[in-house]
């Protein structure tokens, strides 16, 4: 492949299993000359990630092996790969009683340790098996793949070179030194690495992916789609690939794909919160309010520090004039951004039109012991405390010179007069904030609904 930038999922665990362990099967099956077979039916299982079958067939060859090591540790591994950690560690340390330099033990220790979250352990595995064999492939690549996750690129490096200098051809070491050449703004070597790994491994989609995240951050679009294209064909059901396309998609204006992508990353994996961002946003700007609302009231719960989410529902709430929700909405989103002062108006507003004027009071109290006297949040959060001193206000927005501001503050004005029944003045600020032409504030959308529902429309302020 000719390269872009001239300027002058781990490597699948089945075919570690297999190269690992091919010798052994065959000097096991020999003396049945049933080698063949076994190996075909192992690989066919791990194909399909049929777990419990294959450790039939191990309870089957254990029967006569009870003390092989290395059935053993394959019992082991795919105790892990089903998510029973415990039992796995249970058969490692028996093995590592016994031997204690196994490094294959050990990696199973390392893999239990992952799944439970332990990554000092982990670590301190790893770092054992390099140090009873400093060229032991995986576990270069595990410690490279920890670094990189810590944004460590020079130390990920290191351990991909050293990955790289004992086995020159290894898929995950030359994708995981590509991706810090990437993060490291070397994209042509990045470049060069993964059409390599995608040259020697044509089955396996991750090379692929991450060509396309290194030519989308370099703006080849096309290119990065294309990639992705033939990374679904061979995992279609990953929802990573699937959640990058809907993301380049949508780089190149093709919403309603993007959003098809989205969905179906949803349906994989409901539990991850990031195809949320993406799907809510679309359906709300498709006027799909409800699968709008749907999407950020998921994404709410996901991840609560995720306070846009609350934003976004708030805003919806206000729309449909469910005014209690509205409010809670912005004092979640408040709790999360407490220096955002623009959800404590909103709450305010929302609060005071779902009940008694006073009501917000005591909250608005506590809120102005943190504000700055000095700004315009001062301002507007003192008068739906005061419910007074409006005048004040009006000629303190005159003097503004801060279009966003000034904007920010006729709006408020705007719904204090709506909330107190001050009709003609409410919507004479709406009008004004509209002729600002201020649409990059939460504020400026709230107030284009509201002039629509008040059928002002593009009417101009003199």
């Amino acid at each position: 492949m000719i390269s872009k930038f001239n300027k002058d999922r781990l490597f699948p665990r089945f075919f570690i299993f297999l190269f690992v362990f091919t010798g052994f099967f065959s000097a096991l099956c020999a003396q049945e000359n049933d080698s063949e077979n076994i190996l075909n039916d192992i690989a066919r299982l791990l194909a399909v990630n049929d777990f419990p079958s294959i450790l039939q067939m191990l309870d089957r060859l254990e029967s006569a092996n009870s003390e092989n090591t290395e059935l053993l540790i394959i019992r082991a591994s795919i105790l892990n790969s089903t998510g029973k950690p415990a039992e796995a560690k249970r058969i490692a340390n028996a093995i590592i009683a016994k031997e204690s330099n196994n490094t294959e033990a050990l990696m199973i220790l390392a893999d239990a340790a992952a799944l439970e979250g332990k990554d000092r352990d982990r670590r301190g595995f790893l770092e054992r098996i390099i140090a009873i064999n400093p060229n032991h492939v995986r576990a270069l690549n595990d410690l490279g793949n920890i670094s990189l996750g810590n944004r460590n690129l020079y130390v990920a490096a290191g351990y991909f070179d050293r990955a790289l200098a004992a086995d020159p051809e290894n898929g995950e070491a030359l994708v995981g030194r590509a991706v810090v050449y990437r993060y490291s703004r070397e994209q042509r070597r990045s470049e060069q690495l993964l059409n390599k790994a995608a040259n020697l491994y044509p089955g396996w989609a991750r090379p692929l992916h991450e060509r396309a995240r290194l030519y989308r951050g370099a703006g080849f679009l096309e290119d990065a789609l294309l990639d992705l294209d033939e990374a679904r064909k061979l995992e279609p059901n990953n929802y990573w690939i699937i959640t990058d396309r809907g993301q380049v998609l949508l780089d190149l204006g093709r919403k309603q794909e993007a959003l098809e992508d989205f969905n179906k990353a949803i349906e994989i994996d409901p539990e991850i919160f990031l195809s949320y961002v993406f799907s809510a946003g679309i359906k709300n700007e498709f006027g799909d309010y409800t699968g709008a609302e749907r999407d950020y009231a998921k994404l709410a719960r996901l991840r609560p520090d995720y306070y846009f989410a609350f934003e976004a529902l708030g805003m919806l709430y206000m729309k449909n004039k469910q005014w209690a929700k509205a409010r809670d909405a912005f004092l979640e989103a408040y709790k999360q951004a407490p220096k955002e002062y623009t959800y404590v108006l909103l709450a305010a507003v929302c609060w005071m039109r779902a009940g008694r004027q006073t009501d917000p009071k005591q909250f608005l109290a506590q809120v102005l012991r943190t504000v700055p006297r000095d700004t315009p949040d001062y301002t507007m959060i003192r008068l739906f405390h005061d419910l007074s001193g409006d005048a004040d206000v009006a000629a303190k927005i005159e003097r503004e010179q801060n279009n966003t501001n000034k904007a920010r503050m006729l709006f408020y004005l705007a719904s204090f007069y709506d909330i107190r029944g001050s009709r003609n003045l409410a919507d004479r600020y709406y009008l004004m904030v509209q002729n600002l032409g201020v649409n990059t504030i939460i504020e400026w959308h709230i107030n284009e609904w509201i002039l629509s529902e008040k059928g002002l429309g593009l009417k101009a302020i003199q």
